[in-house]
């Protein structure tokens, strides 16, 4: 029997990188039953999402069955794990099923997750439950509806095997798709191996993959990490923009494309604050909210070091080259952040007489402990003619007249284009838990719920005020995240 469902499968990371994977295949699951499907961007992928629902396609989704033309494989990789090197680490719990081949000529990685512990599995049982599942579903899904480069959440399947946590829970298996999988840490493991044919293959693929332009440079792998380094401040200053948290900034959770992955202990800020940390594994704050840019431009040194060679043969000329690029990171972070802070502050461009405009509202922000997603949306209101929620949130905050004074005197500040460019619906971590444990239960009215507000976070609509309301401050308090594993 045929088991295609629609895709159609090119296998470039297994035809041109042997060496950085296992070949393998999911455990079985007993009773699979699909929780949640992603329809619009099943149709993306050129498949039938009615198919996808008959119990033929939950059987590959969950991976049970392998469909025609995929290659599964888990990939290998290494990384630095909250500074410290870890040499093999690799997809301990995930399989890549294939590269689907979009109607558009597109490729994209669908990958399995919590479909069973793998030759890189560390210790774990390598499964997943439902509750850490639908999360990263959810946000993945909330980080692409806010515009920001992510993996997608094509479905969640429950397996109908029970998982041992604290308590015994529901197994699930997520699938998700991503442009790749290539992180920072696959270069470094490459770089590690005895095989000297693996890095410089690894190197082709990612340029052919995701800076082809870089192909037709006098030095492709130094155009190739420019690239990586401008797609990384790009999307670390959207993630400070919304206030989003990764709180797992490893080299191994860094990927070569520019797309944010593996959502584990990660959350959106209420109160602004730099130090922010809700990571129930960051004990020192390493990957706090207001040092995701340090971190990135740390990642991307590792990435550098297994690019020297290839940069330049003589040693000393390829860290002069290297060190110069990434030197220009936060320049470029910055310049990323200044637009878009100008757009949420209803600017064409951050006036050139007061460059510290959007710096000192933040600093009111976090004297008077305001929400940043509501401090935003309150400007809009003030040029509305209502300032009652902007006075309610900078209550306590020294200067904030002074401060509109400057940002009216700036330009002429649109409302419409502050709220097509603020959110005013984020995946808040009071309501997130709410639906996760709902979820978990078998109730799955909460999590749709959310999900739905959260497809259109900037439009306001009636009967929602509860989704855009900031967590209670009882919740708030030592509020913690978990990795899911």
């Amino acid at each position: 029997m045929s088991t295609s469902v629609g895709f159609a499968f090119d296998n470039s990371f297994v035809r041109d990188l042997d060496g950085l994977y296992e070949r393998w295949t999911a455990v079985r699951a007993s009773a699979p039953e699909l929780v949640v499907l992603n329809d619009a961007l099943a149709v993306e992928l050129g498949a039938d999402p009615e198919l996808l629902r008959s119990p033929r396609g939950v059987e590959v989704l969950v991976g049970n069955t392998v469909p025609d033309g995929a290659e599964p494989v888990a990939q290998a990789y290494a990384g630095h794990q909250f500074g410290g090197y870890s040499p093999r680490l690799g997809d301990g719990r995930a399989l890549l099923l294939g590269e689907v081949m979009a109607a558009d000529g597109a490729r994209f990685d669908l990958h399995l997750k919590g479909s069973g512990r793998t030759p890189f599995a560390r210790g774990g049982d390598g499964l997943a439950v439902v509750g850490p599942m639908l999360r990263e579903y959810l946000m993945c899904e909330a980080m692409h509806s806010l515009g920001i480069p992510t993996t997608r959440g094509l479905a969640v399947v429950a397996t109908g095997d029970s998982v041992v946590r604290e308590t015994m829970q529901p197994g699930a298996v997520f699938v998700r798709v991503a442009s790749s999988h290539l992180r920072v840490g696959t270069f470094q493991y490459a770089a590690s191996l005895d095989d000297p044919s693996v890095l410089p293959r690894l190197v082709e693929h990612a340029i052919a993959r995701h800076a082809p332009a870089a192909a037709s440079t006098d030095i492709p792998a130094f155009a190739l990490l420019d690239t990586v380094i401008d797609n990384q401040a790009s999307l670390i200053a959207h993630w400070m923009l919304v206030g989003f948290i990764h709180g797992v900034m490893n080299t191994d959770n860094m990927t070569i494309s520019g797309e944010t992955i593996d959502y584990g202990p990660c959350a959106f800020m209420d109160a602004y604050d730099p130090a922010t940390v809700f990571s129930s594994i960051d004990h020192g704050g390493r990957y706090a909210f207001g040092n995701q840019p340090q971190i990135a431009l740390w990642n991307l040194a590792r990435l550098a070091e297994p690019l020297l060679p290839f940069i330049d043969p003589d040693a000393d000329v390829a860290v002069e080259r290297a060190t110069a690029l990434l030197q220009g990171f936060p320049e470029r972070f910055r310049s990323h952040w200044i637009d878009g802070m100008a757009s949420k502050l209803g600017l064409a461009s951050m006036p050139d007489g007061d460059p510290e405009l959007a710096d000192d509202f933040l600093a009111l922000l976090q004297q008077a402990g305001a929400d940043f997603t509501l401090s935003f949306r309150s400007l809009a209101g003030v040029l509305r003619g209502d300032e009652a929620d902007f006075r309610m949130l900078l209550d306590g905050a020294d200067g904030a007249d002074a401060w509109l004074q400057r940002w009216r005197a700036a330009g002429a500040p649109d409302a419409d284009g502050m709220d097509a460019v603020n959110p005013l619906y984020i995946p808040r971590n009071h309501l997130v838990d709410e639906a996760l444990a709902a979820a978990t239960e078998g109730d799955l009215e909460p999590f749709i719920m959310l999900l739905d507000v959260l497809q259109s976070p900037f439009v306001e609509r009636p009967g929602l005020d509860r989704f855009a309301q900031p967590a209670p401050d009882e919740f708030g308090r030592g509020f913690r995240t978990f990795c899911g594993t």
